[in-house]
């Protein structure tokens, strides 16, 4: 579960998808405050502290995009996400331009949206954990920081995204890792062509440790990978 104490702030006229998304959120952990115009939403903006705000771009009395201009009067920080019925180039570039953080267009998944509020709340700084940056993995020492496969004092250097997705299975071994979390984790969308460069790195990650018997990357199918570092 999410650390209950996230509040979002969640601004969205159509009571139906507005209860819906109250609903899952909250079952996810966050606490969600539902306002169905942009008034209420600055109302309540302005009486509580709020950890992120879900602005629905069209909505009676004040729109999302004036709404998103009066909260950063008073936060200059806070993230926020517009939600629109539009997937107009132009309305993004004036999102983005607001200062927003991500854009999700209607209709959307509710995990779709729940990923994109993770990937907010990950890149905060105080919710960022250092990841170790040494490994030994058999008979290898991997070093993140200087990109680097170490065995029998032969080095091989690799790609950043190579070590990004090298380090993300050494943390996570021995363990179903799904496609879609690796994906999401890493690249931050679940994507076909993505999914395709996955597979791609994982054969040249395969590769660059053939020499441990001991070390395999197992493919489980239809669900993704694990990472076996004690194989026998």
């Amino acid at each position: 579960m999410t650390n209950p104490k996230l509040k979002i702030l969640l601004a969205e006229d159509d009571a139906n998808l507005g209860m819906l998304l109250k609903d899952y959120l909250e079952l996810e952990g966050y606490e969600i405050v539902l306002a169905k115009d942009g008034e209420m939403a600055l109302n309540f903006f302005n009486k509580a502290k709020f950890d992120l705000c879900l602005l629905d771009v069209m909505m009676p009395k004040m729109d999302g995009f004036s709404l998103a201009k009066e909260i950063r009067l008073g936060n200059k920080e806070i993230p926020f996400i517009f939600l629109t019925a539009k997937s107009l180039k132009g309305d993004k570039i004036k999102g983005y331009g607001l200062g927003a953080d991500d854009y999700i267009s209607k209709p959307f998944d509710e995990e779709e949206l729940l990923w994109k509020i993770k990937a907010i709340f990950r890149r905060m700084p105080e919710n960022k954990v250092e990841a170790p940056v040494v490994f030994q993995i058999g008979q290898y020492t991997f070093n993140f920081l200087n990109q680097s496969l170490t065995i029998n004092g032969s080095v091989k250097r690799i790609t950043e995204k190579e070590c990004e997705l090298l380090q993300y299975l050494c943390i996570n071994p021995n363990k179903i890792l799904k496609r879609e979390d690796i994906l999401k984790d890493l690249w931050g969308e679940n994507d076909y062509f993505l999914g395709r460069s996955l597979d791609v790195f994982i054969t040249k990650i395969r590769k660059y440790l053939k020499e441990d018997s001991s070390i395999e990357i197992e493919n489980v199918f239809g669900v993704g990978f694990i990472f076996n570092t004690n194989k026998t």
